[in-house]
């Protein structure tokens, strides 16, 4: 059996936590091979996000280029997409090269409260990159940003869910983990509502989640899986993930990204 291919498209997170660097461990982890497209440098440690660097749209370019020609994609994730102008070059790429399995997490705030997205590129967000998603993943904040109503129950995430599907996406997943209660995560696919939910784990490490959780469903939809079936194992992993997260630094530690191989 063939690897899958499995591309990032996100800023590097020098702590190691989020990111890039917690994209390419659960591509890893769960089989697939997992390649890169940087857009942001940051400085940044389980405290919080000291500095950014935006990469030239030119080189965000030239990676895409690079990894498409040569090796091929499968599946492909965005995460920190800074500036409208970095959001526009890589929904051009995605186009260009017509890449169909793409998870799209909206990444607008890091854990700590840090603005990791320009005000214009929500709009550019929306505009060019939410239409060629498979699957976008946000948070409550995010989805609240992104349907401008205000979440604060299941069925308020239902309503949040079917209005970003009308921004022309195929498939909303809206993650309940800033509710109270059980962690209820909502799939919408147009039709229907699909509510996967796992015991809220009591732990303030959960640096990287989303970045994980969405990495992981490009990994399964990379391998072949439905999109339902891809969302309940990411759901499963990082669940298991948190539950065994790593006390590591001051402030929000990460997941264990290794923790399902090594249980």
């Amino acid at each position: 059996m063939s690897v899958k291919r499995v591309l990032t498209i996100a800023g590097s997170d020098s702590g190691g936590g989020a990111g890039i660097q917690a994209d390419l461990k659960t591509i890893t982890v769960l089989g697939g091979f997992g390649m890169s497209v940087i857009t942001a440098l940051t400085a940044q440690n389980t405290l919080g996000v000291q500095g950014i660097y935006e990469i030239p749209e030119d080189f965000i370019e030239k990676q895409f280029d690079s990894v498409a020609t040569d090796i091929g994609i499968d599946a492909a994730k965005t995460g920190m997409l800074a500036t409208s102008r970095i959001l526009k070059v890589v929904a051009k790429k995605i186009r260009e090269y017509e890449i169909e399995k793409l998870v799209v997490d909206p990444v607008m705030v890091a854990k700590g409260g840090a603005p990791l997205i320009e005000k214009e590129a929500q709009n550019s967000l929306v505009e060019e990159l939410v239409p060629l998603a498979l699957v976008i993943t946000p948070n409550i904040p995010e989805a609240e940003v992104l349907s401008k109503i205000g979440i604060s129950s299941v069925d308020d995430m239902k309503k949040s869910a079917e209005i970003i599907y009308g921004l022309g996406v195929k498939n909303v997943v809206i993650k309940g983990g800033h509710l109270t209660g059980d962690a209820i995560d909502i799939l919408y696919d147009g039709k229907n509502f699909h509510e996967f939910t796992s015991e809220r784990i009591d732990t303030s490490d959960t640096h990287g989640t989303g970045c994980t959780y969405s990495a992981a469903i490009a990994t399964e939809l990379a391998k072949g899986e439905s999109v339902f079936e891809a969302v309940k194992k990411a759901k499963e992993y990082i669940t298991t993930a948190v539950r065994f997260s790593l006390r590591i630094g001051g402030g929000h530690g990460p997941t264990n990204h290794l923790a399902p191989i090594l249980q």
